[in-house]
């Protein structure tokens, strides 16, 4: 009996360990993989606001959403895992708005919301992270010509990790965010008019699928577009049809 005891503590096994250094690299490279997949998402100021444009010919989803009266979302990766955060984000933010004042409901506000939340899934070593990037975005009030007292347009940043950052002028997330990063640093200028905005997007979107030797044609039907517009009323988010689309492109 006692032998038998001593073989089978023999044959117990080591525990199987992994580095937490290693777990975080597998981590990364598995959301790496997955957002390099994913279609791209461009956001940048014009003149009267904000425009976000997205290549999405899917009608059934978006990728782009009002969050509050001047606040909007854009993603790129998972649409379930974004749909969650979109509808988390609308509830905190009626929540405090409600209790509260609505002054207090900001972009930053909101970014460090999806900041905690999104970090503490990604440090949780038993869960899978979020496979997403996001942007918020918050246009300005437009007060003044010169923006001197007047709040202006807030872009930001976040990771996967919940690391984030604040972008100025523009912003894109997705597969090949940095090869269209490189092309609005040659052609972006400031004061543009929303069709020059998106001209310059499309344009840019159809020069990045010619390098890379694909045939979808960018048109009306498959992108999504959206702004925040500083003239318009307490709710500053639009939402632009196919029609409107066609019309700004040509």
């Amino acid at each position: 009996m006692q032998t038998a005891q001593k073989l089978s503590v023999q044959k117990m096994s080591t525990p199987y360990y992994v580095s937490p250094e290693q777990i975080r690299q597998d981590k990364e490279d598995f959301v790496r993989r997955g957002i390099e997949q994913a279609k791209e998402v461009v956001v940048l100021e014009y003149r009267h606001g904000i425009l976000m444009v997205a290549e999405n010919p899917r009608k059934t989803t978006f990728k782009i959403s009002e969050i509050y009266d001047r606040i909007a979302l854009a993603s790129a990766g998972r649409i379930a895992e974004y749909e969650a955060l979109r509808v988390a984000g609308i509830r905190e933010s009626e929540i405090k708005g409600f209790r509260y004042y609505r002054e207090d409901v900001t972009a930053k506000w909101l970014t460090n919301v999806y900041s905690q939340h999104m970090g503490a899934v990604a440090q949780a070593w038993d869960a899978k992270p979020l496979e997403i990037e996001l942007l918020i975005c918050e246009v300005g009030t437009g007060d003044s010509p010169t923006g001197l007292g007047s709040q202006n347009n807030q872009i930001y940043h976040i990771d996967y990790d919940g690391i984030y950052w604040e972008e100025e002028k523009y912003a894109v997330i997705g597969g090949r965010a940095t090869e269209i990063r490189e092309i609005l640093e040659q052609n972006y200028s400031e004061d543009l008019e929303i069709a020059k905005a998106l001209q310059l997007v499309t344009q840019t979107f159809q020069t990045i699928k010619a390098d890379a030797e694909e045939n979808n044609e960018i048109t009306p039907q498959t992108i999504e577009v959206a702004c925040l517009e500083q003239t318009a009323e307490r709710r500053k988010f639009r939402r632009f049809s196919t029609e409107e689309v066609g019309g700004l492109l040509q």
